[in-house]
């Protein structure tokens, strides 16, 4: 199986999702894992990227001066999506460091641009688990600023070296089936928060997910 050959769904609304890379590096494969997420995603679903570079480290003096710019400028292309893909390593247990400062910084935001954001999560990493200990970290660091994390399925590329190409492009079928169901319900659970349905509730991610 190709990634052309996996069917994917069409979309009756158009959207646009912003895909946040945790890792500063050139060549990174969780920049691939998202440029392959981009190709799986559902007809209809464009995607922009947007890296950490750039942004300073937090520091309340540096707050007092103003918020940077490039934090106001992400803030608002999150803002402006109808949702936000995370891709990040595992650095030691944890989330990525330029990550964290990233999302620390728009915490500070007084939009608050992840305040009731959708946001999908995936991960690669070169060990076996696939970043797992990294997502549920991050999942708790976004429960805190109330932002709506798809939870199933979840997306773990453990052996990633083994799973792209020399070019970078994803090979392993098993992880484009499941980077292509991740987007077809992410694309749902979005639409399902956007429609202001009385249905949200925390397992609708997962009825999603079994349904596509």
């Amino acid at each position: 199986m190709t990634m052309t050959d996996l069917q994917r769904q069409s979309l009756q609304t158009p959207m646009t999702v912003l895909a946040l890379n945790g890792s500063l590096r050139a060549g990174s494969f969780n920049g691939h894992a998202l440029a392959a997420a981009e190709i799986l995603a559902p007809h209809g679903m464009s995607m922009e990227f947007s890296c950490c570079t750039g942004i300073p480290l937090f520091n309340e003096d540096e707050e007092r001066l103003g918020i940077p710019p490039v934090v106001e400028l992400l803030g608002d292309r999150i803002r402006s999506a109808n949702g936000l893909v995370i891709a990040s390593p595992e650095y030691n247990f944890s989330i990525s460091g330029v990550l964290k400062n990233t999302i620390d910084w728009l915490s500070r935001l007084p939009s608050r641009p992840l305040k009731g954001k959708p946001v999908a999560i995936l991960s690669a990493t070169a060990g076996a688990f696939g970043g797992a200990r990294h997502q549920y970290e991050l999942r708790k660091v976004l429960l805190g600023l109330d932002a709506l994390v798809l939870q199933r399925p979840e997306v773990l590329i453990g052996n990633c070296r083994a799973k792209f190409d020399e070019n970078g492009n994803l090979t392993d079928a098993a992880t484009q089936q499941a980077i292509a169901s991740a987007m077809q319900a992410f694309a749902a659970w979005i639409s399902l928060l956007e429609s202001g349905s009385s249905a949200v509730t925390t397992d609708a991610a997962t009825h999603i997910a079994l349904a596509v």
